[in-house]
Parts: structure tokens; sequence; C-alpha cells
């Protein structure tokens, strides 16, 4: 009877990890079908890159919002159904978004976007706390692979936007694809969840599970300092590196692309193979390695002198930024009782970095030029190295949780 049941458990946990999987991929294809498309909108609606700079703060204002109330929305509906809220959410966006873009309606662009960040912030921080829940149940690290779907899907995303683009097929048309594909996803693979049940066994207890404590917890902070050190990194690798290549080195903007390709596919694959090696020699040395890494890269890619050093120095940084946002996720749901609400901070501290920290750079870019100015990142990388024993594994409980 015992097998019969190990056996149950063990097939419904490698079902959750599939759903798990495949809501993170396409999460990731969403966004970069997305992002793939914005030089049509600027035509589409006749804006220029500074209006459309506007038009994208309105998503990730829409993200912000969502992110700290996301823990309290799974604690009340679980992961399931807020996953299943955002995809409808979202869908419900993308489709407001086409109709927009085929009025030429900028404020209607702007509102659907809004809703669009929303639906975004929610999945995003119930998708992060199913993977948690996941990681918990099998005893191992998984959580980097999680993050892998995420950025192979959104490379996914990014090659079919270009060709999509290529061949001349309409964004509100490509949009409306994509929305029907959310919703079946979205709808489907939550049922494989596992079912995220807060474990308050009092009234006390209960109240700090909804999260507003989170805030106040010296450890969650820390953790969320070091997550938000991460973020930048691994967001001013995605947003800058291809102009930083064309200022700083003199390279064209194909070989340019091919630099943030190869940051990118370092950091796809580290996090891949990254969850054996968190096995092997623990979160916290793991996080100091990583962030020692992403600023050797960095350092290597502004200060090279020829692009071949610069590439090592770009696929060095690529693998030193892909593992602590995820690893940061685990800390922060060590927890199970918490994990939502800490999950949440982590989160929103997180991306407040990660949408922040590269317009910051821009401007600073302005003074002293991209290239360069990529060494102010230095800063925050240091900080998460020192920081790293925050994400020290909490001791496990008598019931084992």
């Amino acid at each position: 009877m015992s097998t019969n049941t190990d056996t149950v458990r063990d097939a419904g946990l490698k079902a959750a990890a599939v759903a798990t999987f495949l809501v993170f991929g396409i999460n990731g294809l969403v966004f970069a079908s997305w992002a793939a498309r914005i030089p049509a909108v600027t035509e589409t609606l006749n804006i220029t890159s500074g209006q459309m700079g506007t038009l994208l703060l309105c998503t990730a204002v829409g993200s912000l919002l969502a992110l700290p109330t996301a823990g309290l929305v799974v604690g009340r509906i679980g992961t399931a159904n807020t996953v299943r809220f955002g995809g409808l959410l979202a869908a419900a966006a993308g489709v407001g978004i086409a109709l927009s873009l085929s009025l030429e309606s900028i404020p209607g662009t702007a509102i659907a976007l809004f809703f669009f960040g929303i639906a975004i912030g929610l999945w995003d921080v119930s998708q992060n706390i199913e993977g948690a829940d996941v990681e918990h149940k099998l005893r191992r690290t998984i959580m980097p692979q999680f993050h892998a779907a995420f950025s192979g899907g959104a490379f996914v995303g990014a090659l079919i936007g270009a060709g999509l683009s290529n061949l001349g097929v309409d964004l509100p048309l490509h949009l409306l694809v994509i929305a029907g594909v959310v919703v079946l996803v979205t709808m489907i693979a939550p049922r494989h969840f596992l079912p995220h049940v807060p474990a308050a066994t009092s009234e006390g207890e209960a109240k700090q599970a909804k999260g507003p404590s989170a805030w106040r917890d010296s450890r969650t902070l820390l953790i969320g300092v070091v997550v938000l050190g991460a973020t930048l990194t691994e967001g001013a690798g995605n947003d800058w590196i291809a102009k930083a290549s064309v200022d700083g080195l003199g390279t064209s903007e194909s070989t340019g692309a091919l630099m943030f390709a190869l940051f990118v596919l370092a950091m796809t694959a580290m996090r891949f193979l990254g969850g054996r090696v968190i096995d092997k020699y623990g979160r916290v040395a793991v996080l100091r390695a990583s962030m020692a890494a992403a600023a050797a890269g960095l350092g290597l890619f502004v200060l090279a002198g020829n692009v071949w050093l610069a590439a090592a120095g770009a696929a060095l940084w690529g693998v030193g930024a892909a593992l602590a946002f995820p690893m940061g996720m685990s800390a922060a749901a060590d927890d199970p009782k918490h994990s939502a609400a800490r999950v949440s901070v982590v989160s929103t501290l997180g991306y407040i970095s990660f949408l922040a920290g590269p317009p910051l750079l821009g401007y600073l870019g302005d003074l002293t030029g991209i290239h360069l100015a990529l060494l102010a990142i230095m800063a925050p990388i240091v900080l998460a190295l020192l920081l790293a024993g925050a994400a020290k594994p909490l001791p496990a409980k008598a019931d084992g949780t």
C-alpha cells in the first residue's frame, strides 16, 4: 500500500513540475513576443521612442502595483487559480492591445498595457510560489530550471516575433493568437499544480501567513536586497550589452546582437545545470560564486580591448547572473507557512531593480557612455555578494517543514 501511495505521489510531483515548467515557459514566450514587436508598435501608433518608453512604463506600474499584493491573492485562491486569473487577464489585455493598435489609439494601448502589467505580476509571483512548493516536495533544487524555461520561452518568443515581423504579419493578429495560446495553457496546466495551503494552525499564525509582516522580516528584506542586486545585473545585460558592444568596442549592430545572444545563452544554460551545483555546494556558496563571476565577467566585458575577450566576459557575466534570482525565490519560500507573502516581497524588490535600473544606467550613459556606465552595477553586485549569507536555508522543523 505504501509503495502505491509513493508511486502516486511521485507521479503527482512530476506532473506538477512539468506543468510549472510549461507555465514559466509560456510566461517568457508572452513577454518576448510582445517585446520583439515593440518597433511595430511605435510605427503603428506613429510615436517616438520616448513616448514608447512612457507606454512601457504603464506595464511597469501595473506590475509594481500587483506584485506586493500577489501573496495575499495566492493565500486566498491558491497558485493554480492565480495563474489562471493572471493568464485570463493577460489574454484580455492582449486583445485590448490588439484592438487599440487597430484603432491607432494611444490611450487604449496604455490602459491595456497597464492591465497586462498587473496580469504578469500576479502570474509571476504565483508561478514562483508553485515552483518553490514543488522544490520543497522533491527535496532537490529545481527552481533554476523553471527560470531556464522562462529564458527559453523568451528566446522562442523573440524568434517568433522576429519571424512574423519579417513575414509582414500584423501585430494585432499576432497578439490575438498569443492570447489564445495563453488561455489554453493557463487553463489546463494548473490542473496539475500542488495545492498551496498556508500551514497556519492558529488565528495569529493565519494573520502572519497573509503577509504584511513579511515587509518587516529582516531575513526577507536582506534576501530582497540580494535579489535586487542580481536582477539589476541581469536587466543591465539584457538591455545594454548589445549597445555597449557597439559604442564601447566599435562593433557592428549584428555583432552586438550576437554578444547579447551569448549572454542569454550562457544564462539559460547555467539555469538548466545550476540545480545540481546548488545541491552539491549549497545555496550561499553558489550565490557568492555567482556574484563573483558576474563582477569578473562585467569587468572583463567593459575593460577588454578586443571583441573576443569581451565575448568571454559576456558569457561569464551571463553565468554569474543566472542563478541569483531563482535562489532568492527559493530562499524566500523556505518557510512554506509564509512563502506566498515573502516571495511577493522579494519579487517586488527584484522587479523594482529590473524595471528601474536599466533606465537609470541609460541616464548615466548619457554622461559617461553606456559602456563605462555599466561599471556602476559593480556596487550592487558586491553588496549582494556580502549579503549572500541571508539566503542560508532555514533549519528543518520537527514536522519536516
